[in-house]
């Protein structure tokens, strides 16, 4: 009876589908699926929740770059592209359930109230952060502009305790993450993200570096994902004249919108080197592209991450947002350089680069004759089609992406190791080395620190193997002469400063530069070939 009356029961839904098939339009057929779950589900789940799945289940059909943010993420997102938030100016990691200062940004609240790198936080308003994550420690120190928030602080150094009230301030959160002089004539500026102040900082860095004697430029737009497509213009506008098309874009309805540069730039003469990768991405590309194209810049380093589709924000009325692909688009030649992808995933990945040997060898990838430009100077050949091919490659160091330093990178056994020694010689270290050049140019990090992160890492079961064993260590000594340069000295990001001087596109880059004869090469078109007679 039992076994008939589950028949009936599911014979008969299947008749009452049926029935409703021919009468329910898509729209009221997704609200009676939402009120079915709700009325005969075996689980209690909230509206919310069914709707979030349901949202994420469309956000899956579409392309590998169109989202569902929720309204706090919405707002994580919004805050990282306005290039600035409202906090104390410090940065810190947890160890030992203890929360450490790692390093006061320079004229920031914190720095104007005493603190300094070093000191360990206690309590965040009277509330102990023995046991928080990195997220709750942030969301604690960061809030309203002109809101005070309580510190107790320990300082190591005397052993003293003290409280401080600290006003919540306008804390920058820099795009431009590097800029220095490598030599008396060449500049060097690092960008992490294009964001809103970007193109403010770029002002402020070449202004800067042009004071200081720049007659070319290194643009390292290593690892950069993107940002603010305005932004891209904005730097664009710094190196190209007047009226010369940046991209554009077709979207739904075919049409073409173009974007092209106001004449406002600071570096417009000089000759210029940018450095990509397999991470570059996105706005990235779209500067990295217009360079190229206007024969403005060599592109050295190894085809970019191939993103081509613009996406545009549609706020949803509780705070949460939709970013949806609107537009794909072009480089001032023609060029897409969206690679392709099926449904919500790339096949096309640093994997994939890496197995193919495309980052290793530089006659892997090969385009056929539909995907050939032209650029619109000196009528040189560039590809379309997934991703900026550099004009310069430069092979992938597969030492240096070697899944041992990555696996003590997760772990942040570098990070915890500097800081102990730091630690303990701190005071010591500054009188030995006034300042960042002179740290640089004599420091040497001594073997035993890298022997604790070895013992570490075998502790935590990552044991180093032979073969690349001196190069692994090599590498693993400047990551932490780099950690230790970021928390010994304010202002500048010395960690990209110390790892640079091993980077084999910044020092192809360097000898470009060095060698204006190479440089000029490098941007001319290669003699058409003779046919056969």
């Amino acid at each position: 009876m039992l076994l008939k009356k589950y028949v009936f029961i599911t014979l008969g839904l299947a008749g009452l589908s049926c029935s409703l098939q021919a009468q329910v339009n898509p729209k009221e057929k997704l609200w009676q699926t939402l009120k079915a779950i709700q009325g005969n589900y075996v689980d209690s789940l909230t509206d919310e929740t069914l709707v979030n799945a349901a949202i994420a289940g469309m956000m899956r059909e579409l392309d590998p770059h169109s989202r569902y943010f929720s309204s706090e993420e919405a707002t994580q997102m919004q805050e990282a592209m306005k290039g600035n938030f409202a906090g104390i100016g410090i940065q810190f990691m947890m160890q030992h359930d203890s929360l450490y200062v790692t390093q006061v940004v320079s004229g920031g609240p914190a720095e104007k109230a005493g603190l300094q790198a070093g000191d360990r936080i206690i309590a965040i308003d009277k509330a102990t952060v023995t046991g928080a994550t990195n997220f709750a420690i942030m969301k604690k120190i960061r809030g309203e502009k002109g809101t005070p928030v309580a510190l107790e602080v320990l300082r190591k150094s005397n052993g003293e305790k003290f409280s401080a009230e600290i006003v919540r301030g306008i804390v920058a959160d820099r795009s431009v993450r590097s800029a220095y002089m490598v030599n008396d004539q060449v500049g060097y500026i690092s960008l992490r993200i294009f964001s809103e102040t970007t193109r403010d900082e770029m002002d402020k860095a070449l202004m800067q570096l042009k004071s200081q004697g720049m007659k070319s430029l290194i643009l390292d737009l290593q690892g950069n994902g993107g940002g603010l497509v305005q932004s891209a213009i904005g730097v664009a506008d710094e190196f190209l004249p007047k009226d010369k098309l940046v991209f554009y874009s077709v979207g739904k309805d075919k049409g073409k919108d173009y974007y092209y540069t106001g004449g406002f730039g600071s570096f417009m003469e000089g000759n210029l080197v940018v450095l990509i990768d397999q991470y570059t991405a996105s706005a990235s590309e779209i500067l990295t592209g217009a360079l190229q194209d206007w024969d403005r810049a060599v592109i050295v380093g190894r085809r970019s991450f191939g993103k081509g589709l613009m996406q545009r924000p549609v706020p949803v009325f509780d705070g949460s947002v939709l970013e949806l692909t609107g537009a794909r688009y072009y480089t001032p030649s023609g060029r897409s350089i969206q690679k392709p992808y099926h449904g919500n995933s790339y096949n096309d990945n640093v994997q994939t680069r890496l197995a193919s040997g495309e980052l290793t060898h530089d006659n892997i990838v090969h385009f056929p004759d539909s995907l050939k430009y032209t650029t619109l100077t000196n009528k040189r050949t560039v590809f379309g089609g997934g991703g900026i091919m550099p004009d310069k490659f430069i092979p992938i160091d597969t030492v240096e992406y070697n899944g041992w330093l990555q696996d003590i990178s997760d772990h942040n056994l570098t990070g915890k190791i500097t800081f102990d020694y730091l630690d303990s010689n701190r005071a010591a270290l500054l009188s030995s080395y006034h300042d960042f050049k002179a740290f640089n140019r004599q420091y040497t990090v001594p073997d035993y620190l890298v022997q604790q992160v070895v013992g570490a890492a075998e502790k935590a079961g990552l044991t180093l193997q032979p073969g690349t064993k001196n190069r692994i260590i090599s590498l693993l000594s400047l990551e932490l002469k780099g950690q230790l340069a970021s928390q010994l000295f304010a202002g500048n990001d010395y960690y990209l400063q110390v790892l640079n001087t091993d980077n084999a596109s910044f020092q192809e880059a360097l000898q470009l530069l060095q060698q204006p004869e190479r440089y000029a090469q490098q941007l001319k078109a290669a003699p058409a070939k003779k046919g056969k007679k």
